[in-house]
């Protein structure tokens, strides 16, 4: 999809950076997580949901395996499994960043354009992973999952990551690799980019989309051209 002929116009203040699948290649590690977790529960592969769940915070997902495999589904014990399953895979393997994270928040930051997280991940995780790929300090704030009483796509997470940064939403840049996370941000006012991960289609998105890019180093030239 081609940027829209006002984007070049819309003036960029801060950038709310979702986390999984957004600024670390997680989601592939989750869903082959959910494959093992699945058979060892005797349910089979369960990766595939993965698509149908992606910006879920906990509650919702868990609802939605209910749904799926009826009330008595033990979600508790699949989530139990399947962290341990990627904890190990993490501790073996490392948890890749996706391609040109480092180079964009260097380049916001020499701009001085404030950051922010908005993930439906918990704290614990969301930090952690901050923490350890030592990047916690780029960010002035890091909205989780846990912080907030709706879940992507309702947009009370991004409302409250452009309150954190003390922005407008309309002058913000939400990048998003989820259907529920851009449809969350646009709801919020803001300016909204995909950068595909696992979701490469973005037809059911492409109303709300202000553009799409295949790469964060691809958003960091971008931006960079327009200042």
């Amino acid at each position: 999809m081609k940027w829209r002929v006002n984007m070049n116009r819309r003036e960029i203040l801060g950038v709310v950076f979702d986390m999984d699948g957004l600024m670390f290649d997680s989601e592939r590690i989750v869903q082959y997580s959910w494959n093992i977790a699945g058979e060892r529960m005797g349910y089979g592969p369960l990766g595939d949901h993965i698509y149908h769940t992606l910006g879920l915070n906990r509650k919702t997902r868990e609802e939605y395996f209910k749904n799926k495999y009826g009330r008595n589904f033990p979600f508790e014990r699949f989530q139990e499994l399947y962290r341990s399953v990627f904890q190990e895979y993490v501790r073996a393997n490392g948890l890749p960043t996706k391609k040109g994270l480092h180079e964009l928040l260097d380049f916001l930051r020499k701009e001085q354009i404030p950051m922010a997280v908005a993930t439906s991940s918990s704290q614990e995780h969301a930090v952690g992973n901050l923490e350890k790929e030592e990047i916690r300090e780029y960010f002035q704030t890091v909205i989780t999952g846990n912080m907030v009483s709706r879940a992507k796509p309702d947009p009370e997470i991004y409302l409250k990551a452009c309150q954190g940064l003390k922005l407008p939403p309309s002058k913000v840049l939400a990048l998003e690799d989820s259907y529920n996370g851009l449809r969350s941000a646009h709801q919020a006012g803001m300016i909204t980019v995909m950068v595909p991960d696992l979701l490469r289609d973005s037809a059911c998105v492409d109303d709300i989309l202000d553009g799409k890019m295949e790469s964060l180093l691809e958003v960091r030239n971008w931006i960079a051209s327009m200042r």
